[in-house]
């Protein structure tokens, strides 16, 4: 009977280690989850940044083009001169803008699967704990 009582409470610690090793595991993938998050969110910020500072530029490139401004006629040929390079700047800005856009989505849909695999794992390791639980409540 010792004997019994012995294997059992080994049984018993053995057990809770697995618990306490199954909640670092979970714990951790928590925290690498708030990391991702807070790296998403920081990296979406930037980007939200970079393309109101963007849109702004092409604003005021558009608002300072000779076309809409009221200039003496030397300097307006002469504004008209610098004009295509305006107008390439805004092409260039725009360009700039679409691809910090598409780089920003591909951000967020890899930031996003990455969060989706740590569920994964966390949802993995969850079906372990409550059936290491139940096999110590059947063993009773």
């Amino acid at each position: 009977m010792t004997q019994d009582i012995t294997q059992w409470i080994a049984e018993v610690r053995t057990l809770q280690h697995q618990l306490a090793d199954a909640r670092r595991e979970r714990d951790q993938a928590y925290n690498s989850a708030a990391n991702w998050r807070r790296l998403y969110e920081n990296e979406a910020r930037q980007r939200r940044q970079e393309a109101e500072q963007l849109e702004a530029q092409i604003k005021v490139l558009r608002a300072t083009s000779p076309a809409e401004s009221s200039v003496s006629s030397g300097l307006h040929q002469e504004a008209s001169s610098c004009h295509p390079v305006t107008q390439e700047q805004i092409k260039v800005l725009t360009q700039q803008l679409e691809a910090e856009r598409q780089a920003h989505t591909q951000t967020r849909q890899s930031l996003t699967a990455a969060l989706g695999d740590t569920f994964d794992i966390l949802k993995l390791d969850a079906p372990t704990t409550s059936s290491a639980g139940l096999e110590t409540t059947s063993r009773r």
